[in-house]
């Protein structure tokens, strides 16, 4: 296993029972990422990273966190986490919840006051700082949540829907949040249902289904080839046979569609209409969301082979 990796995983695999929640996660998220772990509900994220984080342990199989076993307590000090479901006591000021894991975290006392300064400015709440988290709203509480992942300056962060309460500015700032731990070197394993908000932060995605990953790689790497262009000309029935040339076309209306192909092959597909004595009337490129990837990589696991 390579020292570079801040989570790399072999064949980690976990059931309760004759449940076989797990199977098999072999998986490496370079130092430095900003990583996304996807799938539908179900799908073995959450038993995944009990694992990765020591709550668990495995059936079979294993792996490291910054380069040390599973489960080891030195790298446990080094990692932030911000579960999905959490809640503080109400009657909790912000400050006074960030001083209590300080204290979890093993932060000397003498540190803990820049610590919660750090936080409360990084997640934008230094103005709420005396103020009682039961008067925060859902996305303030998160953006607290946040605040304590990132206690201890971890040099890995783990974030479980950190925008789900978020309403666009606020996704914007945790955007800007993360690309700036990201650029001081931290490696941040983002678990999120929001493809569109992956699909702008993160390098590199896995998607996982039923215990199992079935895709893996950069953005690029999985949207590579699955981009199309939707051509409009005067006579379908003509131009069909000349799309064809340049990859799997079809009709939709008015239009032809080529599916698969490159935007640097576009003009010269719209050279060859236009050779063929045939008016083309509009172009547009189509670009394969994460979304519509993600959703299409499901399909292709449900359907019997």
């Amino acid at each position: 296993m390579t020292a570079e990796a801040a989570i790399q995983t072999n064949s980690l695999a976990k059931s309760y029972g004759r449940i076989q929640a797990l199977h098999g996660l072999t998986m490496t998220v370079p130092q430095g990422e900003v990583f996304g772990f996807l799938g539908p509900n179900g799908a073995g994220k959450t038993t995944a990273v009990r694992l990765l984080l020591g709550l668990a342990r495995p059936t079979s199989g294993g792996g490291t966190l910054l380069g040390r076993p599973l489960g080891d307590r030195g790298a446990r000090r080094e990692v932030g986490y911000l579960p999905e479901l959490f809640r503080y006591q109400g009657w909790m000021r912000a400050d006074e919840v960030l001083r209590f894991h300080c204290s979890l975290t093993g932060i000397a006392r003498g540190d803990r006051g820049d610590q919660i300064e750090r936080v409360l400015s990084t997640v934008g709440l230094t103005a709420r700082t005396k103020d009682r988290v039961g008067a925060f709203s859902k996305g303030m509480q998160q953006r607290l949540g946040i605040g304590v992942a990132l206690l201890g300056d971890p040099k890995l962060v783990f974030l479980d829907e950190p925008t789900s309460a978020l309403d666009p500015v606020g996704r914007h700032d945790v955007r800007d949040i993360i690309s700036t731990l990201a650029a001081g070197g931290a490696t941040v394993f983002l678990n999120s249902h929001l493809l569109s908000e992956v699909e702008r932060i993160c390098q590199r995605v896995a998607i996982v289904d039923h215990g199992t990953i079935i895709a893996t790689g950069s953005l690029d790497e999985l949207l590579a080839g699955h981009d199309s262009v939707r051509i409009r000309v005067g006579d379908h029935d003509d131009a069909l046979p000349v799309a064809a040339r340049f990859g799997s076309a079809e009709r939709d209306g008015d239009w032809i569609v080529v599916h698969q192909l490159p935007d640097d092959r576009i003009p010269d597909l719209v050279d060859a209409l236009v050779a063929a004595k045939m008016r083309v009337r509009g172009v547009v490129p189509a670009h394969q969301s994460l979304e519509d990837r993600f959703l299409e990589l499901l399909d292709a696991e449900a359907s019997p082979s």
